[in-house]
């Protein structure tokens, strides 16, 4: 009976999101407390449960992602995405122009979301591709690629953050997991099917590009220094590594964990405090002829547009509070058991079912994670690593078979001026290869680590 919950619980939750085009947060709301009523938690009960769901989410995620969206706007308002790409480009060449915006979108999108991160570095993309010919899948397809594997597999990015929060894994661990298994699906899934695409299909410069009507050049006056923008993007993963990296050793014996110093060190390891003393960083470095009020209102002008993200996937996290209470995930442990199922596939099939249902991909890496957690919880033996590449399973699955009701395949689209058929060729091809090959990595990783 509780399984049967569950499934009708999803499929009202997904009937709200496509037929009604209920609002996702609010879609989750009304699922976690009908799912509550019906799974007989008591009534006295419900609301705490709803509450402790939600802020627990809230807490892990709503500093994480708001610290990088200010991180991201800053580089972004300050041309450090361009002045980024432009270097890159220079050093490589022009025969490896694609490969350069990459690693440069790469290296952006640690901090900036996938919607944003795109529009910052279209203009940047066009202006390569008329500069140097060929078709324009050869420099658009790996610098979306990049975009999308870093939106999907690390924090702070809300949907990373949300399923390592619920199924208990360490975010400073999961940034490294992430981060390895990002470079190289991104490599295959996204830089050679980029170039295969470029080969494949002519497409040529969108006319609004052409035109300068529908997109501005982000070029500004005295744009920081490659040194700068690079400093300030890899300043959060040495810091991270601090944390991971004391801890192994601490784990290992070789150096005592209690001592202060350790922990102090660790502190600034921890992912919310790496990135808070990034953000200051950065304000310092990139203040140039910008006063603090400027500086002020670039951050807060940052923060508006993840507020739906936010409330979206704290209202996952209270989804997964319910099932939590309920026992459902008892019964989905013992269900998958039965079926023989490793953990880390059944993530990946729910969250992949849940993606081409309702389309948005951090909708399906939260929903996911909160209807697997339980069985994680329950299953032993895993360890943080095992937690990780889980993580990983899911956000594969959230990203795979992109079509027409995800905002990002219309994004692509449209920017892109190319039609449905040729952007299920291009850009749902891609996605479904970094579903597949993330996929497949976090199951290596798995079974060696």
């Amino acid at each position: 009976m509780l399984i049967l919950i569950m499934i009708i619980s999803v499929l009202v939750l997904l009937l709200l999101i496509m037929k009604f085009r209920v609002h996702a947060f609010v879609a989750l709301f009304i699922v976690s407390l009908l799912t509550a009523l019906a799974t007989g938690v008591p009534i006295n009960k419900i609301l705490p449960t709803l509450l402790t769901g939600f802020g627990n989410t809230l807490a892990a995620v709503a500093l994480l992602v708001g610290l990088g969206a200010m991180i991201g706007r800053l580089l972004e308002i300050t041309g450090g995405a361009k002045v980024l790409a432009d270097t890159l480009i220079n050093k490589f060449g022009e025969k490896n122009a694609p490969f350069a915006l990459g690693v440069a979108s790469l290296l952006f999108g640690f901090p900036i979301f996938f919607d944003a991160g795109l529009v910052v570095m279209l203009p940047i993309i066009f202006s390569v591709a008329k500069q140097f010919g060929g078709s324009t899948l050869r420099y658009a397809l790996p610098a979306a690629g990049a975009f999308a594997v870093m939106h999907a597999f690390l924090p702070p990015h809300p949907g990373p953050v949300a399923s390592g929060d619920l199924l208990g894994a360490n975010m400073g661990l999961l940034v490294i997991v992430g981060l390895i298994c990002a470079i190289p699906t991104w490599y295959i899934a996204a830089y050679l099917f980029g170039l295969y695409s470029g080969k494949k299909i002519n497409l040529a410069l969108p006319k609004a590009f052409l035109s300068s009507h529908a997109i501005h050049d982000t070029a500004v006056q005295n744009p920081p220094s490659f040194k700068k923008v690079l400093f300030i993007l890899l300043l959060p993963i040495c810091l991270i590594l601090f944390d991971t990296g004391l801890n192994t050793l601490s784990v290992a014996k070789v150096i005592d964990g209690s001592q202060v110093w350790v922990e102090s060190l660790r502190l600034l390891g921890k992912t919310p405090i790496a990135l808070l003393i990034t953000l200051i960083v950065a304000i310092v470095l990139l203040k140039e002829q910008r006063s603090y009020a400027q500086i002020e209102k670039i951050c807060d002008n940052a923060l508006g547009p993840i507020c739906a993200i936010v409330l979206v996937t704290g209202a996952g996290g209270m989804f997964g509070g319910v099932l939590r209470a309920s026992g459902i995930g008892n019964e989905l442990s013992a269900m998958l058991s039965d079926t023989g199922l490793p953990v880390i596939v059944a993530a990946f099939i729910i969250s992949l079912a849940l993606r081409v249902a309702q389309g948005s991909a951090t909708v399906a890496l939260t929903t996911a994670s909160a209807l697997i957690a339980p069985t994680v919880a329950a299953t032993t033996g895993l360890s943080q690593l095992d937690l990780c590449f889980i993580v990983i399973a899911i956000a594969s699955g959230a990203t795979a078979l992109s079509h027409v009701n995800d905002s990002g395949f219309w994004l692509v689209s449209r920017f892109l001026e190319m039609d449905e058929k040729t952007t299920l060729k291009t850009w749902t091809v891609m996605e479904t290869l970094i579903g597949l090959v993330g996929f497949a990595l976090a199951v290596i990783g798995s079974i060696l680590f």
